[in-house]
């Protein structure tokens, strides 16, 4: 009868028991935990890999407190990586209590010089992050190795030298290279210690001995801990991925002086600035004296209690602190009385092996060996169901129901347009990082083959929702853009949180790769003009011969590819609108790129045509100076769009032209130049459309290829086309007229000093 009565209470431990394992089986990678109060709805990610993500980071939208703490975890590593925003940086460590997130950091520059021991002895680069980070300058330094160099490294608004350090490689009487030391002094390796921390720095290196026929550097930005061997001056050994440390903020205003700050919801915290804070504003939120935890939820910030005030008594055990209420229990592996000095004793193992014992160890295995074999058969079914019920939840999420209805009331859109996320993980090997091909302000780019074709795969950063039904009819009608001056818009794919774009494959690389290349030699001036009259091609097309004007927003050289026969492509339509043909412009939020922003539309927020006509006419002056206009100024803090405007009115702009094109050129460069002018005009209504700038440059090349200039104001030749020639007496009285004083105060306000 005992045996009988062991044999039942044996099944039923058994089936108990399966229910649980069933209940603890791991499924995917990071199980979603719920997030704390305040920090975002139930359900949200608060773990990747062996990483934790506290609120006011997050991956789900919803999940993190504002843009900035947004992450991703890409799963398709093992373990799981996280990243930054779109994924582009990695994270190692994140902390609420410091304000600091740890990230992976690559080599800053890491180049070549030979020059034939003369000529270009100086290289310019930056280093930056967006807000709410900034570099922190508690652990970081800069680390540059190689032979005579010294680098200069400056930040902020101003400019502002933050350090600078020096590495030589000296040599004994017989030419012998002196080995370098252990530490980073100077000889081969020199540092600069970051002393204030801002979000961008400029960083400049000079090769001092100009004997050597060529020199190499590299630069790291690193934190505290790095890994470095000396070695030969020709060997550079420190490891090429580091590790660097960001400071973060809530928020970059000052903290309110009428009541607690908003970010700071748990009861026990306060707003505070952070301890070191020169470079930058902003403040966190901490817990309270006697208190630990996230002051950025509700009830985050715990009391921190003394194990003697515990209900009165000493506890000599494990003092817990549940939701404010102390508990004192003996540790975990012994028993007894918590209160009572020794009173906690070990759990000792039984000797004892009883018949139940045995039988629940042949049952349990059994059920084991059950759940070993179907286990994984059904994980694999659970993890594709849950697959396709997300693929499913973004397709109905960004609106993949609308666009297969414009598609079919559309002939003239492919049935190609929709394309499935297994067909780009197969594309692009699963999104691997080596496919990647480039990114910027709108995402990352992969490279990939689909249907035995290379193309381009977008992965934009994080749209907001209410935007997805526009984004969908820009998808629609850019879809419809065929222009052999227009990157071709192949398809997309809806399956995932963020649309994926799909592009014709541009293997030339962009106009600014061939414009600004090392050395004195760049491309042609006749092939500048005739990427700049392409690129007005296809600038008129969209906004006047497309179903609905598309006004792109981002023109810059960086987003004209050129392909094998340098033909130019406007591409990076991720800040483009589409405008409806019954209203001339929008208001809308500011995108674009300093340097290349139309003044009026950064303070009205109202874009119309007018604006990509700006950054066509700031496209125009960096063909022909070859300077860059986001980094360009002058000793009194001109913009290169002011500069160059002052020196064509005072018939000075030859010291600013690039000298090849000066002498490749038959007289085309002043009328480029007021064409640019004119482009630039800070009122827009000054400003032609651009259909007029693409008459302009075509009559300009017209007269360079058939006809002989005639000094006339203006005339028609024997092809009946409108030709546009100018004295230099002419050039000037027509730029002093389209610039005042006024103009040009307000112009240089517009560009940072």
């Amino acid at each position: 009868m005992n045996r009988v009565r062991n044999s039942r209470v044996v099944a039923s431990i058994a089936v108990v028991s399966i229910l649980l394992l069933l209940l603890l089986l791991p499924f995917g990678d990071a199980a979603p935990a719920a997030a704390a109060t305040g920090g975002g709805t139930g359900g949200c990610t608060r773990s990747c890999g062996n990483i934790d993500i506290p609120y006011p980071f997050g991956v789900e939208p919803g999940c993190y407190h504002a843009a900035g703490f947004d992450l991703t975890c890409d799963r398709s590593h093992r373990p799981p990586k996280l990243f930054l925003g779109g994924g582009a940086v990695q994270v190692l460590e994140i902390s609420v209590p410091n304000a600091t997130v740890r990230i992976n950091s690559s080599s800053i520059m890491d180049f070549g010089v030979d020059d034939g021991g003369g000529g270009r002895r100086t290289v310019n680069t930056t280093w930056g992050v967006s807000f709410p980070y900034y570099l922190s300058e508690k652990t970081n330094m800069l680390l540059a190795e190689g032979c005579y160099i010294q680098v200069d490294l400056r930040g902020g608004v101003q400019n502002n030298l933050v350090g600078s350090c020096t590495a030589i490689c000296p040599s004994d009487d017989k030419g012998s290279a002196i080995a370098r030391s252990t530490a980073c002094t100077g000889i081969g390796c020199c540092q600069i210690g970051i002393v204030l921390g801002y979000s961008h720095y400029n960083i400049q290196v000079h090769f001092l001995d100009s004997t050597l026929p060529s020199n190499s550097a590299s630069i790291y930005m690193v934190d505290g801990v790095f890994s470095y061997s000396p070695g030969p001056p020709e060997l550079f050994d420190i490891e090429t991925t580091q590790a660097v440390t960001l400071d973060w903020v809530i928020s970059n205003s000052t903290c309110p002086v009428d009541g607690p700050a908003s970010e700071c919801l748990s009861a026990r915290s306060s707003c505070s600035y952070p301890a070191t804070n020169a470079g930058h504003g902003g403040y966190i939120c901490e817990c309270v004296d006697g208190s630990q935890g996230n002051p950025y939820v509700l009830d985050g910030c715990q009391v921190i209690e003394p194990r003697e005030h515990v209900g009165g008594f000493t506890c000599y055990g494990t003092c817990q602190n549940f939701s404010g209420n102390l508990y004192c229990q003996c540790p975990k592996g012994t028993y007894g009385d918590p209160f009572t000095q020794d009173g906690c004793n070990k759990i000792k193992n039984s000797l004892v092996i009883t018949d139940l014992s045995i039988e629940l160890g042949v049952y349990g295995g059994i059920w084991l060996l059950i759940l070993a074999l179907g286990g994984p058969f059904v994980i694999r079914k659970l993890k594709s169901h849950k697959v396709r019920k997300t693929k499913e939840k973004f397709f109905k999420q960004n609106h993949g129901l609308l666009l297969q209805q414009l598609i079919s009331r559309n002939v003239d859109i492919g049935g190609r347009m929709m394309i499935t996320l297994e067909e780009l993980e197969k594309a692009t090997n699963n999104f691997d990082r080596a496919r990647v091909i480039g990114g910027g302000g709108h995402g990352i780019v992969f490279k990939g083959i689909l249907d035995l074709h290379v193309v381009a795969i977008k992965k934009s950063k994080i749209v907001v929702q209410k935007e997805i039904s526009e984004f969908i009819n820009e998808v629609v009608v850019l879809s419809q853009v065929n222009h052999r001056n227009v990157v071709k818009l192949l398809g997309c794919c809806l399956e995932t949180e963020v649309p994926l774009l799909v592009y014709e494959f541009i293997s030339n690389g962009t106009l600014y790769q061939h414009l600004h290349v090392e050395g004195p030699i760049s491309l042609p001036w006749d092939d500048r003009m005739r990427i700049a009259m392409e690129v007005a091609r296809a600038l008129s097309y969209l906004h006047s011969a497309t179903s609905m004007p598309v006004f792109h927003r981002d023109i810059k050289s960086s987003n004209i590819l050129l392909d094998d026969s340098l033909v130019a492509k406007v591409s990076d339509f991720g800040a483009s609108r589409y405008i409806p043909i019954d209203k001339t412009g929008i208001t809308t939020a500011v995108q674009g790129t300093i340097g290349y922003l139309d003044p009026e539309y950064y303070y009205t927020g109202r874009l119309t045509d007018k604006s990509d006509v700006f950054s066509f006419g700031v496209l125009l002056v960096e063909l022909l100076t070859r300077k860059k206009p986001f980094v360009y100024r002058t000793d009194d803090g001109d913009g290169l769009v002011s500069h160059f405007v002052s020196l064509l009115i005072e018939g000075k702009l030859v010291e600013l032209i690039d000298p090849q094109i000066i002498e490749d050129e038959d007289g085309e460069i002043y009328e480029v130049a007021i064409l640019a002018a004119m482009c630039t005009k800070l009122r827009r209504e000054d400003r032609p459309t651009m259909r007029e700038a693409e008459m302009r440059l075509e009559n300009l090349l017209v007269k360079k290829n058939q006809i002989p200039c005639i000094m006339a104001p203006r005339g028609y030749n024997e092809h009946n086309t409108l030709v546009h020639c100018m004295s230099i007496e002419k050039v000037n009285k027509e730029a002093s007229r389209q610039y005042t004083m006024e103009d040009e105060i307000i112009l240089s306000a517009t560009y940072p000093r």
